[in-house]
């Protein structure tokens, strides 16, 4: 049986030095992680629709990795 393609949506903002990506295109609201750098967006059940990562460009030396709930 052949997979459904997953399309994902990554904005990144240059300026703000700031990434979003979205894995649904529904409504919901971002709620904050265990790091400050990194904002998980859910919809009204806490399902994960995407995350946004402030500062991307300080992870230049070391890779981000963070748990969505």
């Amino acid at each position: 049986m052949a997979k459904k393609a997953v399309k994902v949506k990554v904005w990144y903002d240059r300026e703000g030095d700031y990434l979003e990506v979205l894995f649904e295109k529904k409504a919901g609201y971002f709620r904050e992680t265990k790091n400050d750098q990194v904002m998980e967006k859910v919809d009204d059940k806490g399902n994960i629709l995407g995350f946004s990562v402030l500062k991307i460009s300080h992870l230049k030396k070391k890779p981000l990795e963070i748990a969505l709930a």
